[in-house]
């Protein structure tokens, strides 16, 4: 395995309801089911762990319930915390209400982790070899987006940037994506996220349009694109789409934090990036088949699915199969 992940995005509390179908304006559900989870990038970085990749944290907790409540499930995930607790706030909220369709709906309330300054990530040290990893979401917190994009700015030659610039895209001013997408090593993103990036067109051509106009030290751009898996092109012009995989999905929550985490973990073992996305497609499909957000899964359970689904362990053009959703 080379080098850590270095996250340095939100988590958050996520309140889950499971209901039905969505309320309609003015009325009232009653929930079959409700939990209190870690959420936010806590997704991602159990997905990296799972997969056999060193993790930290490097963005900021709260000192409160909720910041209480994240330490305590970074812990039991063996995610070591850099930055001590914000001394003024706790750590934010998402409640998250998923439909019987395995559709989520997402109201959240910014915390702890929308405030970052280089002070507080004076302690972060990055090393060469090592993945740092951040989302849209802590780039569209004004008490964040200036000092994490000088931050990303100063990153070590040799360490590798990864970033996903999640649906709060357009919250990112234009300045500050451009900064941030210039030293990208890997950008990974749905079809739509991609579209606002590179403006209309397939999946080949924004990934074509990507890396030429917009990250121009990036090594490749992944997009998933829902049931079709995920397109892959480097920057050598070389490009595939990776099909996914048919399962019985019952919660999509989390799925495309899987995919990134399971991707970057493979990369960090020097696996190939189109074997890395076959790869991070089987862990998301996983994904989809448990509740919660952080149901990423292991090495072991990844090795045991492929060698049941068939197909390629590149991901070569095979047998096309209905995919879950990793968008």
């Amino acid at each position: 395995m080379s080098g850590r992940l270095v996250h340095i995005g939100s988590a958050v509390v996520d309140y889950v309801y499971r209901i039905d179908a969505l309320p309609a304006s003015g009325t009232e559900k009653t929930a079959s089911s409700y939990a209190q989870v870690a959420g936010g990038g806590f997704n991602m970085m159990v997905a990296a762990s799972r997969t056999g990749m060193k993790v930290v944290f490097a963005g900021q907790l709260g000192s409160g319930p909720n910041g209480d409540f994240l330490r305590t499930a970074f812990a039991e995930a063996g995610i070591e915390t850099l930055t001590p607790p914000s001394p003024v706030m706790d750590s934010g909220n998402c409640v998250a209400m998923i439909s019987d369709d395995a559709e989520r709906t997402f109201v959240s309330w910014p915390g702890a982790e929308s405030v970052l300054s280089l002070d507080m990530m004076a302690p972060v040290m990055v090393a060469p070899g090592d993945w740092v990893f951040t989302s849209g979401y802590t780039l569209s917190y004004p008490g964040s987006r200036d000092a994490l994009t000088d931050w990303i700015e100063a990153l070590p030659a040799g360490s590798r940037f990864v970033f996903d610039p999640t649906p709060v895209i357009s919250d990112i001013p234009r300045s500050i994506l451009s900064r941030v997408l210039a030293r990208v090593t890997w950008l990974s993103c749905n079809a739509t996220e991609a579209a606002e990036i590179a403006g209309p067109g397939d999946v080949g051509a924004l990934a074509a349009r990507l890396l030429a106009d917009h990250c121009p030290q990036a090594a490749g751009v992944i997009i998933r694109s829902g049931a079709k898996g995920c397109h892959v092109r480097l920057a050598d012009g070389s490009a595939r789409t990776i099909p996914g995989f048919k399962v019985p999905a019952i919660d999509t929550n989390g799925a495309g934090d899987t995919h990134i985490g399971a991707f970057v973990s493979a990369l960090a073992r020097d696996t190939r990036p189109f074997e890395a996305a076959h790869y991070a497609n089987a862990a998301a499909a996983i994904s989809v088949t448990r509740h919660g957000g952080s149901s990423a899964p292991t090495e072991e359970e990844i090795q045991t699915f492929l060698s049941h689904a068939g197909g390629p362990s590149t991901g070569a053009p095979g047998q096309t199969q209905k995919a879950h959703k990793t968008a």
